[in-house]
């Protein structure tokens, strides 16, 4: 057997002794001498690691990356997917992340705007200590604060991104680099601005978003020196968290368009202010089935008459959906323009009933129809189908009216008939859906009795004499409704009846004759007296006789003249002829013409309303005493 020579410093025999084979790992390891440093020792790869061990990191990459993208579907809006992929990289996967959003953010099929700008949406980071809120700096780079300031983010917070440019080029690759390749050297200048650079080695990960169609943003992961750098199974991660968050983002902005476009259609559908009619308060409320569902076919509307009176509606049709709310808003529409007839209320929901007809052999809805009128204290009510209204007398008690219900509006073939009922002064009507009233856990005559029983004893806190607040009032309704009694919209309205005292009320019958104006001056200027309105009796004795005039002339019947007086002082006039006046400019040569045109330039407001009889001019001047 040949041996080895043992003379050069280092050399250890081909084959050890027996002893030493079986001499333990750790003793060998102990009486070996250190070896001496080489001058330049060239990196060595990893040890391998065992299966075991490359499985359970692989596992747990997989539980990461499971439990990330469910938090971030969690979110809903902008705010809280941006939220959620914050909450789960940092300091899970990352020590701090930056997350650059599209700026718009372009909606669907939207034709992005030019430039394509990025602006910097969230910073967020791990906090070493209490103390530690904007110092902490890793490779000359501060670490981003969650909540700092624009102005203190260790970024720019605007970039525009140019075309054919480096930055512009990682994002038109999707997929996720390091921070020390060359492609993100040279975006990331872009990206952050001039001055700002990033850590040495493989501590950074720029993640473009890529949504469903085009790119929405970008994603930076960073970590500390003190901690493992980044590997490439990381850009996988990466790569799984930037996808989810960019489609969550497509998904929160169509939502959030749908919300606004639900918000905007629940605007317009429903009356932005309520009328300040004379002898009445109101006060209304709509509360939506659901915040993903704003909108639905409840409605309701205050319609100001002729003659100082006011049409109250509520209605509601069938499903709160999009295309619910689109037939409330014809139905609406067509209410109005009826009312503007001023048809009795049971001839207002025969024609409201053919229009769900023409509609659709589908379109149902139910509508309560009153009109107040505040100088005989009575109201007119016709329901097609709707839960009864409920009158709160001054003194506390609450009865619900006793109305014909009718059949629902769409049904077809069937008769509405209204009936008038006494409207004291201080009494209130209330008007609402039956998403008030009835819900799963009870039937609709159930929830009528419970509201009944709320009005009464909400009126009783505030005593025999006196009415509760109206806008009170309905926030107290509104409190009735508990856990589960939420199923559907809620439309309100309140109707509080002070009326007219029959001695602010002048009424005359004038023949149609060439002595009715001046008969009409006589009058006005006596009611004026006797109110104490001298002042006014030029302008209302002027503006009387030429609107008088103006009706004898077309009329064939008796003329009405009719003064009221409240906060202001209204004049009404009323003949048989449907021809709406209107206002022209006459020319000096002209010898009339000029009748509307005082009337415009003296009075405080004006209008003609054309009824079924004929029509009703009427003016308003303030009443100062």
């Amino acid at each position: 057997m040949t041996e080895h020579p043992t003379s050069h410093e280092g050399r250890q025999p081909v084959a050890a002794r027996p002893q030493e084979r079986t001499r333990p790992r750790q003793e060998a390891a102990a009486h070996a001498p250190l070896p001496a440093a080489p001058a330049a020792v060239p990196p060595q790869p990893p040890a391998p690691q065992d299966p075991a061990g490359l499985a359970r990191r692989e596992g747990d990459r997989l539980r990461f990356v499971g439990a990330a993208t469910r938090r971030i579907a969690r979110g809903i809006d902008l705010d809280e997917i941006v939220l959620g992929l914050c909450r789960a990289t940092v300091p899970t996967f990352s020590d701090a992340i930056l997350v650059y959003l599209r700026d718009p953010l372009p909606v669907g099929d939207e034709r992005p705007v030019a430039p394509f700008v990025l602006r910097l949406r969230r910073t967020d980071r791990l906090r070493l200590t209490d103390d530690d809120t904007d110092g902490a700096v890793m490779a000359g780079v501060q670490v981003p604060v969650l909540g700092t300031p624009a102005e203190a983010a260790p970024a720019a917070e605007l970039c525009e991104v140019i075309a054919g440019g480096a930055l512009a080029e990682v994002l038109r690759g999707v997929r996720p680099v390091f921070g020390d390749s060359a492609a993100a050297r040279a975006a990331l200048p872009e990206l952050l601005g001039d001055g700002k650079t990033l850590p040495a080695g493989q501590r950074a990960i720029l993640a473009p978003l890529r949504g469903r169609r085009r790119v929405t943003g970008a994603a930076i992961f960073l970590r500390r020196p003190d901690r493992p750098a980044f590997e490439p199974d990381d850009l996988l991660v990466a790569a799984q968290l930037a996808t989810h968050t960019a489609l969550g983002i497509d998904k929160a902005v169509l939502y959030g368009r749908e919300a606004y476009i639900a918000d905007e259609l629940q605007r317009t559908m429903l009356p932005e202010g309520l009328p300040q009619p004379t002898g009445v308060r109101l006060a209304s409320r709509y509360l939506p089935a659901a915040e993903t569902a704003r909108v639905g076919g409840d409605w309701y509307d205050a319609i100001p008459l002729p003659g100082s009176r006011v049409a109250l509606v509520v209605g509601d049709v069938m499903g709160h959906s999009m295309t619910s709310a689109a037939i409330m808003g014809q139905l609406r529409t067509t209410a109005q323009t009826l009312a503007g007839l001023d048809l009795p209320p049971q001839e207002v929901l025969h024609h409201l009933d053919e229009q769900a007809q023409r509609l659709g052999t589908d379109r149902m809805a139910t509508c309560l129809y009153a009109v107040y009128d505040p100088v005989s204290h009575r109201i007119t009510i016709a329901n097609a189908g709707h839960p009864p209204p409920i009158l709160l007398h001054l003194g506390g008690r609450a009865e619900v009216l006793r109305v014909p219900p009718g059949a629902p509006i769409g049904v077809g073939g069937v008769d509405f008939e209204a009936v008038e009922l006494d409207a004291p002064a201080g009494a209130t009507l209330l008007l609402y859906t039956d998403g008030l009233v009835e819900s799963r856990l009870r039937d609709v005559w159930t929830g009528i009795e419970q509201l009944r029983e709320r009005l009464a004893a909400t009126a009783q806190l505030t005593g025999p004499d006196h009415s509760p607040p109206l806008e009170a009032l309905c926030d107290d309704v509104l409190d009735m409704l508990g856990p589960g009694d939420r199923d559907d919209d809620i439309a309100l309205l309140a109707a509080r009846f002070d009326g007219i005292a029959p001695s602010d009320v002048a009424y005359w019958f004038l023949e149609p004759e060439d002595s009715a104006p001046g008969r009409a001056r006589r009058l006005a200027r006596r009611a004026l007296a006797r109110w104490g309105l001298e002042e006014l009796s030029d302008s209302v004795e002027l503006l009387v006789s030429e609107v008088v005039t103006n009706a004898v002339r077309y009329a064939e019947r008796p003329v009405t003249l009719r003064l009221l007086r409240t906060d202001v002082l209204r004049c009404e006039v009323g003949d048989d002829s449907p021809q709406l006046p209107r206002q022209r400019r006459a020319r000096d040569t002209d010898e009339g013409g000029r009748g509307l045109f005082l009337v415009n330039r003296l009075a405080r407001r004006w209008g003609a309303t054309r009824l079924s009889t004929g029509k009703v001019v009427w003016f308003e001047l303030s009443a100062q005493t």
